[in-house]
C-alpha cells in the first residue's frame, strides 16, 4: 500500500478560505489530489483536516476525508510530521508503507515528481525524500537591510568571489515529503539526518503564504498552461 495525506486545516489567517480558494478555475487543493490521482501511484488519497467545508471539497474532487483533526494539531503553530503522524495512526497503515505528505496550496505538483521522489526513496532507503530547488540568487551575498533603510552583506568577504566559484545553494520546495510510516511517527525531523533532495525547476515553484504569493502563482500557472496548449 501507498498512501498521500494532504494536511489542509481551516481558520488560514493570511490568506482565508486558503486551502479551498479558487486558483486557476479550481479549488487550490483539487490541482494536488489530482496530481495523486493521475500520478498512479496511492492506494489511498486522504485529507487531514479540521473542517468539514474543506473535507466536502477534498471528497469532491476525488479524495477521502474519514477523520477530523483534532483542535490541538490544528493551530498556525503546528508542525507537519505530527499532523501526518496522527493520520498514520488513524488509518492504521503498516510501519513500511510509503507515506507522501502532500501539501494542499501545491498546484504546480507533477504526477512524474511524485513518482520520481518515491523511487528516490526505495532506492536510496533515505529516511524522508522532499522536493528541493535552487535559489535563483547566491545567497553568500545576502544583505541585510535596517531599519534605517542602510544595507550591509551578511559576509563581506564574498564579495569579491566570482559567482561561478560559490556553492550552489538549495531549499525546500513545499511541495512533498516522503517517507515510510515507521519514520513519520518517530517523530524524526525532515532534515535531521540524511534526506534526500529532488531537484524541482524554479519556474515551478511558489510557496503560497500570502497574497502577493498567490497573484504570482496565477500569474505563473497561466504562462505553463499557455505553452501547453499554445
Amino acid at each position: 500500500m501507498i498512501v498521500a495525506v494532504i494536511p489542509a486545516r481551516g481558520g488560514s489567517k493570511r490568506i482565508p478560505g486558503k486551502n479551498i480558494r479558487p486558483f486557476a478555475g479550481k479549488p487550490i487543493i483539487a490541482w494536488s489530489i489530482e496530481a495523486a490521482r493521475e500520478s498512479g501511484l496511492f492506494d489511498r488519497i486522504v485529507v487531514s483536516t479540521d473542517d468539514e467545508r474543506i473535507a466536502e471539497v477534498a471528497a469532491a474532487c476525488g479524495a477521502e476525508a474519514p477523520f477530523r483533526r483534532p483542535p490541538g494539531l490544528a493551530d498556525d503553530h503546528t508542525p507537519t510530521v505530527p499532523v501526518i503522524a496522527d493520520a498514520i495512526a488513524r488509518l492504521n497503515v503498516e510501519d513500511n508503507t510509503a507515506v507522501c505528505c502532500l501539501y494542499a496550496t501545491a498546484p504546480f505538483v507533477a504526477p512524474a515528481d511524485l513518482r520520481a521522489g518515491h523511487r528516490l526513496l526505495e532506492e536510496t532507503h533515505a529516511p524522508f525524500v522532499l522536493s528541493v530547488t535552487s535559489f535563483a540568487f547566491p545567497i553568500q551575498r545576502a544583505l541585510r537591510r535596517h531599519s534605517s533603510g542602510a544595507v550591509e552583506m551578511f559576509d563581506p568577504a564574498q564579495m569579491q568571489t566570482r559567482s561561478q566559484d560559490l556553492e550552489e545553494a538549495w531549499h525546500d520546495a513545499g511541495q512533498f515529503y516522503w517517507a515510510r510510516a515507521a519514520t513519520w511517527q518517530s517523530g524524526a525531523g525532515i532534515f535531521d539526518n540524511g534526506a534526500y533532495g529532488l531537484p524541482l525547476p524554479r519556474h515551478r515553484v511558489q510557496d503560497i503564504d500570502t497574497e502577493e504569493d498567490w497573484v504570482r502563482a496565477e500569474h505563473m500557472m497561466r504562462i505553463l498552461q499557455a505553452e501547453a496548449h499554445p
